[in-house]
């Protein structure tokens, strides 16, 4: 069987139902919502600090070095052989968190859970090579939905297998195994693409708009051209041809390799000249590297609170309503009818606010409800402004401009998150201890927040130091910290 085959089959229907069941069983993994008791119970015996500081790191680290080789590779071997190496990654990821033991082990299983992050890329881009444009919006949307059922259902699954059959989580691990596999199995199936997106795309191609966008802005953004004047990004040629269906514009080296490289360059100068989308972009960038950094090490804080070994826990059930809760903010974002070009910095400073409180709670309390409680409004709100900061980025940006912005946009948020992570938690770092590290995410959101708000009074003429010097004040981990470095400024030090 040749497993990279290309389908003479021009339906949409088989390749979205064959892509959404892989990401169906990609993503129901009951174990997730357990990992870190299983590590810290009798089945791995490895303790908190190790796996704060030696074993989780691996995985940003890990991410960070894979995301642009793979994303480059993704394209250039038209995604079918990227999706399967995401599974092959899956697969040796729960064999080695069924029989792997120690911590080296550990530290390989995260290098590939690395892998498996990087290589999602495949899976969101695939379709758009193998559906007609007219069914973009559709399919992208079952593909996007499926997982969020699938991770809920998983999520759900592993709190009643946990709860009232006392399933140990040795098999829930076992049952993750055989999801992944099959996942995999259907990869080899999924029809083999005749085009990507760059390296080859069809000339003369009608260049489309992303299936995300926000309805309610219709404004374009404007880039500084040549002439000095400004034009729309949406009407500047990308790789593929212009919006008319003519050739590129520009002298094209002829290694094909690298002129897409140069078309990349040229066309991140032009979408990042425009201000507008530059502020929603580092917005993005800083708000993801700061979710992903409490969702890697919430389950730790967690175990800090309530110790699994001796308390019940529910991290099932909370990791299914807080998706639940995130799915029905993105939804409830991308359909109320909001003028976000006048309302979404608004947004972004009240939610951002709620997020830092949030964090600041589940800081403080002692009580894990009240944790939990913190953890579903943050990643509620997250999910919210997310979707409104990728409406707002996407608006009148075609498909190559949004998958090559939004790619830039994550290795971004990977680099700040592996900079927040080897100064914070890495053994080269800090390696502060967890409650001292959510104080640090905390200093992060408050910051974000009033960096916009400084940078919106800013724009009326209005400056406001002290929340400028209260929101860097939260990036120390304690007052100690502060009371040295007024100590050391009026030595003379600084």
């Amino acid at each position: 069987m040749n497993c990279c085959r290309t389908s003479p089959n021009p339906s949409w229907v088989f390749p979205t139902v064959n892509l959404c069941c892989f990401g169906f069983f990609s993503m129901m993994k009951p174990s997730e919502p357990f990992v870190v008791p299983y590590l810290a119970g009798p089945d791995k015996n490895i303790s908190l600090s190790m796996i704060t500081n030696e074993i989780f790191p691996i995985w940003t680290y890990s991410y960070l070095v894979l995301l642009l080789p793979v994303f480059i590779l993704t394209d250039y071997v038209r995604y079918k052989p990227v999706i399967i190496l995401q599974g092959i990654s899956l697969i040796i990821t729960w064999l080695l968190l069924v029989f792997g033991q120690g911590v080296k082990a550990m530290q390989v299983l995260e290098f590939f859970y690395g892998m498996v992050s990087a290589t999602e890329v495949a899976y969101y881009a695939y379709i758009y090579s193998v559906v007609s444009p007219e069914h973009y919006q559709k399919v992208s949307s079952y593909c996007r939905s499926i997982t969020l059922v699938a991770y809920t259902a998983a999520s759900v699954l592993a709190q009643l297998l946990v709860s009232l059959a006392s399933l140990s989580y040795f098999y829930l691990n076992v049952i993750s195994l055989v999801s992944v596999s099959v996942a995999f199995l259907l990869s080899l199936f999924l029809p083999m693409p005749k085009k990507s997106m760059f390296f080859h795309a069809k000339s003369g191609k009608e260049v489309q708009k992303p299936p995300n966008k926000n309805a309610a802005s219709d404004a374009p953004y404007k880039v500084n051209t040549a002439g000095g004047g400004e034009k729309p990004t949406s009407e500047i040629a990308t790789i593929s041809g212009n919006l008319d269906g003519g050739p590129s514009s520009g002298p094209m080296p002829k290694n094909v390799a690298l002129s897409v490289f140069v078309q990349w360059f040229q066309d991140l100068k032009e979408c990042y000249s425009s201000k507008r989308l530059f502020y929603w972009s580092l917005w993005w960038a800083f708000s993801t590297a700061g979710f992903n950094q409490v969702l890697n090490y919430v389950q730790i804080l967690w175990d800090y609170k309530a110790p699994s070994q001796s308390s019940t826990i529910y991290n099932g059930a909370v990791e299914a309503i807080a998706t639940f809760g995130g799915a029905l903010a993105a939804c409830t974002a991308g359909c109320v009818k909001v003028n976000w070009d006048l309302l979404g910095e608004l947004a972004l400073a009240l939610f951002s606010a709620a997020d830092a409180g949030s964090l600041l709670l589940m800081h403080y309390t002692t009580n894990i409800w009240v944790c939990y409680a913190g953890f579903v409004i943050f990643k509620s709100s997250y999910m919210l402004l997310i979707t409104i900061a990728a409406f707002q980025i996407a608006v009148n940006l075609s498909v190559e401009r949004y998958a090559l912005v939004f790619g830039i946009n994550t290795f971004i948020a990977l680099a700040i998150q592996t900079g927040m992570t080897v100064a914070v938690v890495g053994k080269q770092g800090l390696g502060l201890p967890v409650s001292i590290q959510w104080k640090w995410s905390e200093g992060k959101y408050l910051q974000r927040n009033g960096v916009e708000r400084l940078r919106l009074k800013k724009e009326k003429k209005v400056f406001n130091l002290w929340e400028l010097f209260f929101c860097y004040c939260w990036n120390f981990p304690n007052e100690k910290h502060l009371h040295n470095l007024f100590s050391q400024m009026r030595k003379g030090k600084m």
